[in-house]
């Protein structure tokens, strides 16, 4: 990638679904190279914005699932779980034997099947932990701030989605409805597509469209993601850690956890450990620069797991290219 690649990026990270005609005029560039540019981004699968839903806004609850699994079968199983709808970010760590993914459950028979049923239910699993996301201190509609690095202050306020007029939209609610659902998909495999293909595979008009998403995410309920593959960036150190840490310390240490930029997320969660952390570093040394200097001096931690990624089978969206 050159500067301009990395450019629009950033651009992207400010706003998903900002006009290319609004990024070719903030980067002096023409509407034709930007929209260029992204087509190619996304065929070598650099680069895809993603609609993504606030859990907490719509009173579903996240997810963190590890499978260990018997020598041989783990590809295979995180294949499985990427072909799923409710799951992202499946990755194989811990030397290629457990799976890590992130579930969405919008209601408790929906978990309680995901848990006790499917995956209880395969055989080359050996053992399951289910981790709660119970709070976000870093992640989600924050974002990767190693995407955003290229542009000055003054051109992200140009690429800035326009604050709603007070009064002029009315709260969404977050009550989804069939068309909701359909629309709210086909956000999640693109997060640009026009509001013509928007309104064709809802069944709404356009300008129902363009309100609903603008009321969406005026809500909170719907932030656009970009999925990219992190390695472009130079990052091939990730790992997830698994902290435990004094429960007087947990809002204290994920705040100061979030700060880090390595960090892409932080999480308190249920389980054995209490506080999730995915980070992304150069290569194995810096990582090792990152735990024995800023991540071991957090407050109030007791123990730390570090889990290489060994591959990111799926990342924030569906896997329907891969069916097409």
């Amino acid at each position: 990638m050159d500067s301009l690649d990395r450019q629009l990026i950033h651009a992207l990270y400010v706003d998903g679904r900002v006009p290319f005609s609004r990024v070719a005029d903030v980067l002096g560039v023409s509407d034709q190279t930007i929209a260029r540019r992204y087509r190619r981004l996304r065929e070598q699968d650099v680069l895809r914005v993603r609609g993504r839903l606030d859990a907490r806004r719509l009173g579903h609850v996240e997810w963190v699932i590890r499978l260990r699994c018997a020598p041989g079968a783990a590809i295979a199983i995180a294949e499985a779980l990427a072909k799923r709808d409710d799951t992202h970010w499946v990755r194989l760590a811990s030397g290629g034997t457990d799976v890590v993914c992130n579930v969405r459950a919008e209601s408790e028979e929906e978990r309680d099947a995901l848990l006790l049923n499917r995956l209880a239910a395969t055989r080359p699993v050996t053992a399951i932990s289910a981790h709660c996301v119970m709070h976000t201190f870093f992640g989600g509609p924050t974002g990767w701030r190693g995407a955003a690095s290229t542009l000055t202050e003054h051109q992200t306020t140009q690429l800035a989605p326009p604050e709603p007029v007070p009064g002029t939209l009315q709260p969404a609610s977050l009550a989804l409805d069939d068309a909701d659902r359909v629309l709210l998909a086909e956000l999640v495999y693109d997060g640009r597509a026009s509001h013509a293909r928007l309104a064709a595979v809802s069944g709404l008009n356009e300008a129902t469209v363009r309100r609903r998403i603008s009321s969406l995410r005026a809500s909170g309920a719907l932030y656009f993601d970009l999925d990219i593959d992190h390695r472009l960036f130079g990052y091939t150190g990730t790992a997830l850690l698994w902290i435990s840490v004094e429960p007087s310390q947990l809002a204290v240490a994920g705040r100061a956890l979030a700060e880090h930029p390595e960090v892409s997320f932080a999480a308190a969660t249920t389980g054995p450990t209490n506080l999730l952390a995915s980070v992304l570093c150069a290569d194995v040394y810096d990582l090792y620069d990152y735990l024995a200097e800023r991540a071991g001096m957090l407050p109030g931690i007791r123990t730390m797991e570090t889990a290489p990624i060994i591959r990111t089978v799926k990342r924030v969206g569906t896997m329907r290219e891969s069916h097409e």
